[in-house]
């Protein structure tokens, strides 16, 4: 895994200033839909379903993008190949690299928006 920074400080200072007074409501959505796209790709790699796996892994990975979490859009980039490549024998480390990384996103996104952003 390259050193890429958890979170791209000058792409969050770009959306606050587009976003405004809804950067914290942008942020507070991206947090729980996170949560819901780590849900259903457990379930699809539980479900042995590389089809569904690579589908939740390539919608997450374009909210991280967005959002500005480079590492965490990497990890969703290798479940995503590996779904189309029908290889779920990875999945599990995968979804954990994901949580781990998801995990100090949150605390700084949380970090964040305690500090007015």
């Amino acid at each position: 895994m390259n050193e890429r920074q958890h979170l791209d400080h000058e792409a969050l200072a770009e959306l606050k200033d587009v976003m405004d007074e809804e950067f914290d409501i942008l942020i507070n959505t991206y947090l729980q839909d996170a949560r819901e796209r780590m849900a259903l790709l457990q379930k699809a790699a539980d479900d042995e379903d590389p089809s569904e796996y690579a589908k939740v892994a390539h919608s997450f990975k374009g909210s991280c993008i967005n959002i500005g979490a480079p590492r965490l859009a990497d990890f969703c980039l290798q479940a995503e190949r590996a779904g189309k490549n029908e290889d779920l024998s990875e999945s599990e480390r995968q979804i954990t690299a994901i949580r781990e990384e998801f995990s100090r996103i949150d605390k700084e996104l949380r970090v964040l928006l305690e500090n007015g952003g």
